[in-house]
Protein backbone atom coordinates (compact mmCIF):
# COMPACT_ATOMS: atom_id res chain seq x y z
CA UNK A 1 0.00 0.00 0.00
CA UNK A 2 1.11 3.41 -0.81
CA UNK A 3 1.79 6.25 1.17
CA UNK A 4 -0.68 8.15 -1.20
CA UNK A 5 -3.42 5.42 0.06
CA UNK A 6 -3.16 5.77 3.46
CA UNK A 7 -6.27 7.84 5.41
CA UNK A 8 -5.87 8.90 8.20
CA UNK A 9 -8.35 9.86 10.70
CA UNK A 10 -8.48 12.10 14.11
CA UNK A 11 -8.67 10.08 17.57
CA UNK A 12 -12.01 9.73 18.92
CA UNK A 13 -13.03 12.07 21.49
CA UNK A 14 -15.13 10.41 24.56
CA UNK A 15 -18.82 10.97 24.61
CA UNK A 16 -19.82 14.06 26.66
CA UNK A 17 -16.59 15.63 26.18
CA UNK A 18 -16.14 19.58 25.63
CA UNK A 19 -14.43 20.42 22.49
CA UNK A 20 -11.44 22.63 22.95
CA UNK A 21 -12.57 25.55 21.31
CA UNK A 22 -16.28 25.64 23.02
CA UNK A 23 -16.83 28.90 24.99
CA UNK A 24 -14.05 30.40 22.88
CA UNK A 25 -16.51 30.90 19.85
CA UNK A 26 -18.74 34.61 19.27
CA UNK A 27 -21.54 32.79 21.33
CA UNK A 28 -19.42 32.28 24.55
CA UNK A 29 -18.67 35.89 25.30
CA UNK A 30 -22.01 37.62 24.09
CA UNK A 31 -23.94 35.30 26.51
CA UNK A 32 -21.68 36.23 29.34
CA UNK A 33 -21.57 39.58 28.88
CA UNK A 34 -25.38 39.95 28.56
CA UNK A 35 -25.79 37.71 31.60
CA UNK A 36 -23.82 40.76 33.46
CA UNK A 37 -25.61 43.34 31.93
CA UNK A 38 -29.08 42.00 33.07
CA UNK A 39 -27.54 41.51 36.39
CA UNK A 40 -26.16 45.14 36.66
CA UNK A 41 -29.60 46.40 35.45
CA UNK A 42 -31.62 44.43 38.10
CA UNK A 43 -29.42 46.19 40.98
CA UNK A 44 -29.52 49.41 39.23
CA UNK A 45 -33.86 48.79 39.57
CA UNK A 46 -33.60 47.97 42.63
CA UNK A 47 -31.60 50.89 43.65
CA UNK A 48 -33.81 53.03 42.57
CA UNK A 49 -36.98 51.53 43.88
CA UNK A 50 -35.00 51.70 47.59
CA UNK A 51 -34.44 55.42 46.98
CA UNK A 52 -38.03 55.99 45.61
CA UNK A 53 -39.19 53.80 49.09
CA UNK A 54 -37.02 56.07 50.91
CA UNK A 55 -38.12 58.93 50.21
CA UNK A 56 -41.84 58.05 50.46
CA UNK A 57 -41.08 56.76 53.69
CA UNK A 58 -39.26 60.15 55.03
CA UNK A 59 -42.09 62.15 53.38
CA UNK A 60 -44.48 59.68 55.42
CA UNK A 61 -42.31 59.85 58.96
CA UNK A 62 -41.97 63.71 58.71
CA UNK A 63 -45.70 64.74 60.53
CA UNK A 64 -45.34 61.75 63.12
CA UNK A 65 -41.53 62.97 63.97
CA UNK A 66 -42.98 67.16 64.05
CA UNK A 67 -45.75 65.98 66.15
CA UNK A 68 -43.38 63.99 68.82
CA UNK A 69 -40.62 67.29 68.16
CA UNK A 70 -42.64 69.46 68.72
CA UNK A 71 -44.37 68.38 71.87
CA UNK A 72 -40.83 68.32 73.86
CA UNK A 73 -40.13 71.67 72.71
CA UNK A 74 -41.07 75.04 74.65
CA UNK A 75 -44.72 77.38 73.40
CA UNK A 76 -41.47 79.97 72.15
CA UNK A 77 -39.30 76.97 70.66
CA UNK A 78 -42.48 76.17 68.38
CA UNK A 79 -41.84 79.49 66.00
CA UNK A 80 -38.42 79.28 66.28
CA UNK A 81 -36.74 79.78 62.56
CA UNK A 82 -34.82 77.72 61.30
CA UNK A 83 -37.19 75.09 62.74
CA UNK A 84 -35.60 72.79 65.50
CA UNK A 85 -36.02 68.71 64.79
CA UNK A 86 -34.42 68.08 68.18
CA UNK A 87 -35.60 70.17 71.16
CA UNK A 88 -33.24 72.16 73.02
CA UNK A 89 -34.13 72.26 76.04
CA UNK A 90 -36.41 68.80 76.18
CA UNK A 91 -39.20 69.68 77.73
CA UNK A 92 -41.31 66.41 78.75
CA UNK A 93 -42.90 68.34 81.95
CA UNK A 94 -45.62 68.72 78.66
CA UNK A 95 -46.64 64.62 79.15
CA UNK A 96 -47.14 65.39 82.39
CA UNK A 97 -49.60 68.29 81.85
CA UNK A 98 -51.44 66.54 79.75
CA UNK A 99 -53.43 64.58 82.47
CA UNK A 100 -53.90 67.70 84.43
CA UNK A 101 -54.97 69.90 81.85
CA UNK A 102 -58.16 68.24 80.56
CA UNK A 103 -60.25 64.71 80.41
CA UNK A 104 -57.78 63.26 78.42
CA UNK A 105 -57.61 59.26 80.79
CA UNK A 106 -61.28 59.47 80.59
CA UNK A 107 -61.35 60.34 76.47
CA UNK A 108 -58.89 57.44 75.89
CA UNK A 109 -61.12 55.03 78.31
CA UNK A 110 -64.44 55.68 76.46
CA UNK A 111 -62.67 55.70 72.79
CA UNK A 112 -60.86 52.12 73.98
CA UNK A 113 -64.42 51.02 75.20
CA UNK A 114 -66.03 51.86 71.95
CA UNK A 115 -62.89 50.93 69.19
CA UNK A 116 -62.49 47.46 71.28
CA UNK A 117 -66.10 46.09 71.71
CA UNK A 118 -66.82 47.74 68.22
CA UNK A 119 -63.84 45.88 66.44
CA UNK A 120 -63.74 42.72 68.27
CA UNK A 121 -67.53 41.96 67.97
CA UNK A 122 -68.42 43.21 64.66
CA UNK A 123 -65.34 41.67 63.05
CA UNK A 124 -67.10 38.39 64.56
CA UNK A 125 -70.45 39.15 62.91
CA UNK A 126 -69.28 40.43 59.96
CA UNK A 127 -66.84 37.21 59.74
CA UNK A 128 -70.07 35.11 60.10
CA UNK A 129 -72.25 36.73 57.61
CA UNK A 130 -69.79 36.40 55.09
CA UNK A 131 -69.30 32.63 55.85
CA UNK A 132 -72.77 32.54 55.20
CA UNK A 133 -73.06 34.94 52.62
CA UNK A 134 -70.17 32.80 50.74
CA UNK A 135 -70.72 28.97 51.87
CA UNK A 136 -74.49 28.21 52.91
CA UNK A 137 -77.58 27.83 50.74
CA UNK A 138 -80.36 29.97 51.86
CA UNK A 139 -83.00 31.45 48.77
CA UNK A 140 -82.24 35.02 47.56
CA UNK A 141 -78.85 34.92 49.10
CA UNK A 142 -77.46 37.15 46.29
CA UNK A 143 -80.57 39.71 46.48
CA UNK A 144 -79.87 39.92 50.34
CA UNK A 145 -76.03 40.74 49.31
CA UNK A 146 -76.82 43.27 47.03
CA UNK A 147 -79.48 44.55 48.92
CA UNK A 148 -76.77 44.94 51.78
CA UNK A 149 -74.12 46.85 49.53
CA UNK A 150 -76.81 49.44 48.69
CA UNK A 151 -76.70 50.35 52.15
CA UNK A 152 -72.97 52.15 51.04
CA UNK A 153 -74.53 54.05 48.47
CA UNK A 154 -76.27 55.91 51.06
CA UNK A 155 -74.32 59.06 52.30
CA UNK A 156 -74.09 59.26 56.20
CA UNK A 157 -75.39 62.90 56.32
CA UNK A 158 -78.49 62.21 54.94
CA UNK A 159 -79.28 59.09 58.01
CA UNK A 160 -77.32 61.79 61.06
CA UNK A 161 -81.00 63.09 61.60
CA UNK A 162 -83.05 59.71 61.74
CA UNK A 163 -80.36 58.38 63.72
CA UNK A 164 -80.57 60.78 66.60
CA UNK A 165 -84.07 61.12 66.34
CA UNK A 166 -84.34 57.58 67.49
CA UNK A 167 -81.56 57.60 69.88
CA UNK A 168 -82.88 60.21 71.70
CA UNK A 169 -86.21 58.70 71.57
CA UNK A 170 -85.46 56.19 73.87
CA UNK A 171 -82.68 58.30 75.69
CA UNK A 172 -79.52 57.32 74.39
CA UNK A 173 -78.08 60.48 73.69
CA UNK A 174 -75.24 61.60 75.35
CA UNK A 175 -74.22 57.66 76.38
CA UNK A 176 -71.78 55.52 74.20
CA UNK A 177 -74.20 53.43 73.04
CA UNK A 178 -74.94 55.33 70.07
CA UNK A 179 -71.49 54.56 68.83
CA UNK A 180 -71.33 50.70 70.40
CA UNK A 181 -74.21 48.90 69.36
CA UNK A 182 -74.74 50.17 65.56
CA UNK A 183 -71.37 48.36 65.15
CA UNK A 184 -71.79 45.32 66.46
CA UNK A 185 -74.05 44.01 63.80
CA UNK A 186 -71.21 43.79 61.33
CA UNK A 187 -69.41 46.12 58.83
CA UNK A 188 -70.78 46.35 54.92
CA UNK A 189 -67.05 46.28 53.74
CA UNK A 190 -65.65 43.98 55.91
CA UNK A 191 -68.41 41.45 55.37
CA UNK A 192 -68.06 41.84 51.14
CA UNK A 193 -63.96 42.03 51.35
CA UNK A 194 -64.44 38.68 53.49
CA UNK A 195 -66.95 37.31 51.26
CA UNK A 196 -64.79 37.51 48.47
CA UNK A 197 -61.75 36.09 50.06
CA UNK A 198 -63.79 32.67 51.18
CA UNK A 199 -65.02 32.61 47.40
CA UNK A 200 -61.38 30.99 46.67
CA UNK A 201 -61.56 28.46 49.37
CA UNK A 202 -63.31 25.33 47.71
CA UNK A 203 -67.13 24.57 48.52
CA UNK A 204 -65.88 20.72 48.94
CA UNK A 205 -64.02 21.49 51.82
CA UNK A 206 -66.95 22.62 53.65
CA UNK A 207 -69.16 19.85 51.83
CA UNK A 208 -66.74 17.13 53.29
CA UNK A 209 -66.95 18.54 56.81
CA UNK A 210 -71.14 18.21 56.68
CA UNK A 211 -71.19 14.88 55.27
CA UNK A 212 -68.75 13.98 58.52
CA UNK A 213 -71.18 15.69 61.14
CA UNK A 214 -69.83 19.04 61.12
CA UNK A 215 -72.06 22.15 62.26
CA UNK A 216 -71.71 25.14 60.28
CA UNK A 217 -70.63 26.65 63.70
CA UNK A 218 -67.94 24.00 63.82
CA UNK A 219 -66.91 24.54 60.16
CA UNK A 220 -66.80 27.91 60.78
CA UNK A 221 -64.51 28.28 63.77
CA UNK A 222 -62.34 24.95 63.18
CA UNK A 223 -61.96 25.47 59.10
CA UNK A 224 -63.21 28.79 57.77
CA UNK A 225 -61.36 31.54 60.74
CA UNK A 226 -58.06 29.91 60.43
CA UNK A 227 -58.18 30.57 56.63
CA UNK A 228 -59.21 34.42 56.75
CA UNK A 229 -56.88 35.03 60.11
CA UNK A 230 -55.12 37.66 57.87
CA UNK A 231 -58.01 39.16 55.59
CA UNK A 232 -59.87 39.81 58.93
CA UNK A 233 -56.72 41.05 60.45
CA UNK A 234 -56.27 43.88 57.78
CA UNK A 235 -59.90 44.81 57.81
CA UNK A 236 -59.71 45.00 61.59
CA UNK A 237 -57.05 47.40 61.60
CA UNK A 238 -58.70 49.28 59.02
CA UNK A 239 -61.68 49.18 61.47
CA UNK A 240 -60.01 50.44 63.95
CA UNK A 241 -58.46 53.36 63.04
CA UNK A 242 -62.13 54.47 61.69
CA UNK A 243 -63.80 53.81 64.64
CA UNK A 244 -61.01 55.07 67.04
CA UNK A 245 -60.55 58.70 64.80
CA UNK A 246 -63.96 58.87 64.36
CA UNK A 247 -64.94 62.52 65.19
CA UNK A 248 -68.30 63.36 63.39
CA UNK A 249 -70.87 60.49 65.18
CA UNK A 250 -69.03 61.61 68.79
CA UNK A 251 -69.78 65.46 68.51
CA UNK A 252 -73.69 64.75 67.59
CA UNK A 253 -74.13 62.46 70.68
CA UNK A 254 -71.64 63.18 73.68
CA UNK A 255 -72.26 66.10 75.21
CA UNK A 256 -70.89 65.84 79.10
CA UNK A 257 -67.01 65.78 79.19
CA UNK A 258 -67.41 62.19 81.09
CA UNK A 259 -68.87 60.80 78.19
CA UNK A 260 -66.62 62.35 75.47
CA UNK A 261 -64.16 60.11 73.21
CA UNK A 262 -60.45 61.02 73.00
CA UNK A 263 -60.59 62.97 70.06
CA UNK A 264 -63.02 65.31 71.41
CA UNK A 265 -61.24 65.96 74.09
CA UNK A 266 -58.02 66.65 71.62
CA UNK A 267 -60.54 69.38 69.88
CA UNK A 268 -60.71 70.86 72.63
CA UNK A 269 -57.70 71.00 73.69
CA UNK A 270 -56.97 72.99 70.46
CA UNK A 271 -59.73 75.12 71.00
CA UNK A 272 -58.41 76.26 74.73
CA UNK A 273 -54.56 75.80 74.34
CA UNK A 274 -54.34 77.34 70.95
CA UNK A 275 -55.11 80.87 71.92
CA UNK A 276 -52.51 80.42 74.36
CA UNK A 277 -50.17 78.95 71.83
CA UNK A 278 -49.48 76.23 74.02
CA UNK A 279 -48.81 73.67 70.67
CA UNK A 280 -46.11 71.67 72.55
CA UNK A 281 -49.66 69.93 75.23
CA UNK A 282 -51.70 69.98 72.20
CA UNK A 283 -48.93 68.36 70.14
CA UNK A 284 -48.04 65.93 72.99
CA UNK A 285 -52.18 64.91 73.19
CA UNK A 286 -52.24 64.03 69.55
CA UNK A 287 -49.23 61.86 69.92
CA UNK A 288 -50.84 59.93 72.81
CA UNK A 289 -53.98 59.63 70.56
CA UNK A 290 -51.72 57.56 67.99
CA UNK A 291 -49.91 55.12 70.12
CA UNK A 292 -53.03 52.83 70.32
CA UNK A 293 -53.19 52.96 66.51
CA UNK A 294 -49.59 52.23 66.32
CA UNK A 295 -49.82 48.92 68.90
CA UNK A 296 -52.33 47.83 67.34
CA UNK A 297 -50.78 47.72 63.84
CA UNK A 298 -47.64 46.55 65.33
CA UNK A 299 -49.93 43.13 66.94
CA UNK A 300 -50.93 42.46 63.07
CA UNK A 301 -48.52 43.54 61.50
CA UNK A 302 -47.76 40.31 60.50
CA UNK A 303 -51.17 38.67 59.28
CA UNK A 304 -51.17 42.22 57.20
CA UNK A 305 -47.96 40.78 55.27
CA UNK A 306 -50.00 37.32 54.77
CA UNK A 307 -52.99 38.68 54.04
CA UNK A 308 -50.74 40.99 51.06
CA UNK A 309 -48.82 37.72 50.29
CA UNK A 310 -52.24 35.39 49.76
CA UNK A 311 -53.65 38.52 47.67
CA UNK A 312 -50.83 38.73 45.44
CA UNK A 313 -50.10 34.68 45.06
CA UNK A 314 -54.12 34.11 44.40
CA UNK A 315 -54.21 37.01 41.70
Amino acid sequence: MSAQNVITTPPLEPAGAIPAAAGRGPSGPSRGSGQRSAKAGLKLGNLITTLILSVGAVIMIAPLAWTFSTSLKTKDGVFELPPQWIPDPFVWENYARIWTAGPLLTGIQNSLIVACSVTIIGSLTSALAAFAFAKMRMPFKNVLFLGLLSGLMIPFPTLMIPQFTIFASIGWVDTLLPLIVPGLFGNIIMIFFLRQFLNSIPDSIVEAARIDGASYLQIFWTLIMPAIRPALAAQFILWFMAVWNDYLAPIIYLNSPGTQTLQLVIANFNAQYAIQTDYPLIMAASFIALLPVLIVFIVFQRQIIESIALSGSKG
